[in-house]
């Protein structure tokens, strides 16, 4: 009787040694394989995500991002609903995990409180907003927006069906800057967010940690220069300013880009110097 377990025995053991010389080669090279991946993500440029406002969709971004992708960039949109805040942050964390190196993300307008939410995910590195809501912990767009005179361009909605519509006489207030026709795209294309969509809130806060770019638009008649110009300092952003409409990236897509570019630049610097500084990734310091 023992000596057949000792056969087993040894049988069992024969059977270990071959499936484990089976297997070394096949988890040295997942390894391989992943430290590769890993050094490629460190070393290539950083993806951008944008995040659109209300009144918009992904086609607001039309003209940066050829200019991005010519610059090496891989660009994704998120397209939101804007039907509740926490959809619309879920849409662009969805983007952000679909990227395929470190994010610049981007906002514009409201898509400013999307980023301040979504940025706070790791991948993310630098955040650049474009005549955008930033709200604290304890605001909302709203309560940030009642911060400062009501701008023109709420003269110009009516409310139907549970969404903010923009009137067409509406246009000249957001997109007073671009062609005619293009001022009819914008319209055209107008996506219309759910009525309560900015008193709604969300905790995450990115700009707190994360390097910061503003594009203040000094002729917006959608959200006042001076909320921009706030909220840039607050959250220690490096600004500058368009001479342009609520719509800069449409109006000024080659001053915007290169800000876009600038920060991409800056962050992956962080990027790659980080494993060295024994920092975390986009955070700041």
């Amino acid at each position: 009787m023992s000596s057949v377990n000792d056969r087993r025995r040894r049988m069992l053991i024969s059977s270990g040694i071959a499936a484990a010389s089976f297997a070394l080669p096949q988890i040295a090279a997942q390894a391989a394989e992943t430290e590769k991946g890993a050094k490629q993500m460190s070393s290539a440029k950083p993806s951008i995500v944008f995040a659109h406002g209300i009144w918009a969709d992904g086609s607001s971004f039309s003209k940066l991002i050829p200019m991005l992708q010519a610059e090496g960039h891989e660009v994704l949109c998120s397209q939101h609903g804007l039907d509740t805040l926490r959809g619309d942050v879920d849409c662009v964390l969805r983007a952000v995990r679909r990227a395929g190196s470190p994010v610049i993300l981007v906002g514009h307008s409201y898509g400013g409180t999307l980023i301040t939410a979504a940025g706070v995910d790791q991948r993310v590195v630098g955040l650049v907003y474009i005549a955008a809501l930033a709200p604290d912990a304890d605001e909302t767009s709203q309560s940030q927006q009642a911060q400062f005179p009501v701008t023109d361009v709420f003269s110009h909605v009516d409310v139907a069906d549970g969404r903010v519509w923009m009137r067409p006489s509406g246009i000249a207030t957001f997109a007073g800057d671009l062609p005619e026709n293009e001022q009819k795209i914008v319209w055209a294309t107008h996506a219309a967010p759910a009525a309560d969509l900015f008193t709604q809130k969300i905790e995450g806060t990115a700009w707190r940690s994360k390097p910061s770019w503003y594009i203040v638009s000094k002729k917006d008649r959608t959200v006042q220069p001076e909320l921009q110009r706030f909220v840039a300092k607050r959250m220690g952003a490096k600004a500058y300013e368009v001479d342009a409409s609520h719509v800069s990236m449409l109006s000024h897509p080659a001053e915007v880009a290169k800000v876009i570019i600038e920060a991409a630049k800056t962050a992956s610097a962080k990027v790659a110097d980080a494993p060295s500084k024994g920092r975390v990734p986009g955070s700041r310091g």
